[in-house]
C-alpha cells in the first residue's frame, strides 16, 4: 500500500535534507577563541591529561580535529569543563604548530611513524655502562633522530660503580656531545640528581633508553613527587622490563624545566630520516665529505671518508657506526 498515495507533493511527506538525515557538512570551524591553553602530561587510552592554568584536566580529542593527534609535550586549546574536577571531561579542539617532533619507527623498514614527544628541545640518551651492557648503535640512532628532530642531544650514563665510562667516552668524545656519568650512591644521596637537573634547566628534555638502564630511576630522584614504578634487569636475558607504559611530562621543582619519561625502547627505527641527512649526526666525520664524489653514499670505493679516517682526523669505530645506519638504511629501500 502506497503511503501518500500518487502525488508525493503533499505538505505532511518530510523532505531529508540529504540522504543521511543529517545537516550538511561544512569546511568552517569554530575558532574557539575562549578555549583554555594546556600542555599534554601524558596519553592513555584516547584520554589525554592536561595541564591548564596550574590544574590536570581529563580531555578526549574533538571529532573536528580529524585524525590529527596530540601527544606528550603538546600545546593545545580545550574547551569545556576545565575545572579538573572527578568525572569531568573536557574536549581539545586544536593542536598548536610544534617547534620540534621526535620520532621513530619500530625498525628501518616500518613505514609507520611514530611521534615520541612534541615541543621538547633537548634529548636524554639514557644508557648503562653494566647490567645490562652498553648499546653504542642505538646510541647513534637516537643521535640521528635528536639532530634530525633539532634537539640538542645530552648523554646520560648511569651505574658507572659497575664499569668504567671511559671506553664509551672514548667513542664520543669527538663529537662534542655533552655526557654526564651518574652511579648508584649519587642517586641515593641525592647528588646525582642535582647535577644533572643543572642541565634540565631551562629546557623540555625528553628522557629516552632501553630498559633497566635506570631512566626512571633517574627521574625519580630529579621528581621525587611524582614517583613512578620502577623494574630490573632479567638476569638470564640481561634486558630490562618495561614498568613505564607511556610516556609522562613532569615539572622539575621551581618550575625551572620539564622531563619527559618515556617507555623503554627495544629499537629505535629511522625510516622517517632520509639517509643524505644521517652524515650530519657525525660531526665528526661530516669534513671529510668535502672530497666525496657527487652523491656519494658514503659506503663505496671512491668514497673520502676511508682516508679521512685513515688520516686520523675520526675514530674507526664511528665509520663503521655510520655505515652500519646506512647499509640498514639501503636495505630497506631496495625492499
Amino acid at each position: 500500500m502506497r503511503r501518500y498515495g500518487k502525488n508525493p507533493d503533499e505538505d505532511d511527506i518530510r523532505v531529508r535534507p540529504n540522504p543521511k538525515g543529517n545537516r550538511p557538512r561544512t569546511n568552517i570551524r569554530p575558532k574557539h577563541e575562549d578555549a583554555g591553553e594546556g600542555l599534554v602530561l601524558t596519553v592513555d587510552r584516547g584520554r589525554l591529561t592536561c595541564l591548564i592554568d596550574g590544574r590536570t584536566v581529563t580531555a578526549m580529542k574533538a571529532r573536528e580535529l580529524g585524525r590529527k593527534s596530540a601527544v606528550v609535550g603538546d600545546r593545545v586549546a580545550v574547551v569545556g569543563d576545565l575545572t579538573g574536577a572527578k568525572d569531568t571531561l573536557a574536549r581539545i579542539v586544536r593542536v598548536e604548530p610544534r617547534t620540534s617532533t621526535l620520532r621513530r619507527t619500530a625498525d628501518d623498514d616500518d613505514p609507520f611513524e611514530r611521534v615520541v614527544v612534541a615541543n621538547a628541545d633537548q634529548l636524554a640518551i639514557v644508557t648503562a655502562l653494566a647490567d645490562p651492557e652498553p648499546r653504542p648503535r642505538l646510541i647513534d640512532r637516537c643521535l640521528v633522530a635528536a639532530y634530525d628532530a633539532g634537539l640538542a642531544p645530552l648523554l646520560v650514563l648511569t651505574k658507572s660503580d659497575l664499569a668504567s665510562a671511559d671506553t664509551l667516552l672514548e667513542s664520543y668524545g669527538t663529537l662534542g656531545v655533552p655526557y654526564l656519568v651518574t652511579n648508584r650512591d649519587e642517586l641515593a644521596d641525592g647528588s646525582a640528581a642535582e647535577r644533572v637537573r643543572a642541565a634540565l634547566t631551562g629546557r623540555m628534555t625528553a628522557f629516552v633508553g632501553h630498559s633497566g638502564v635506570g631512566k626512571t630511576t633517574l627521574v625519580n630522584s630529579l621528581v621525587p613527587e611524582h614517583r613512578r614504578a620502577i623494574g630490573h634487569v632479567n638476569a638470564v636475558t640481561g634486558r630490562g622490563r618495561h614498568t613505564t607504559t607511556s610516556a609522562l611530562a613532569l615539572p622539575l621543582p621551581d618550575d625551572s624545566g620539564w622531563v619527559i619519561d618515556t617507555p623503554g625502547v627495544r629499537s629505535f627505527g629511522l625510516h622517517h630520516v632520509d639517509p643524505s641527512r644521517v652524515i650530519h649526526a657525525f660531526p665528526d666525520l661530516e669534513p671529510g665529505t668535502a672530497g666525496c664524489p657527487r652523491a656519494c653514499s658514503h659506503d663505496e670505493p671512491d668514497c673520502a671518508l676511508d682516508a679521512w679516517v685513515a688520516d686520523g682526523h675520526a675514530d674507526p669505530a664511528r665509520l663503521y657506526s655510520l655505515r652500519r645506519l646506512l647499509a640498514t638504511r639501503e636495505r630497506r629501500e631496495g625492499d
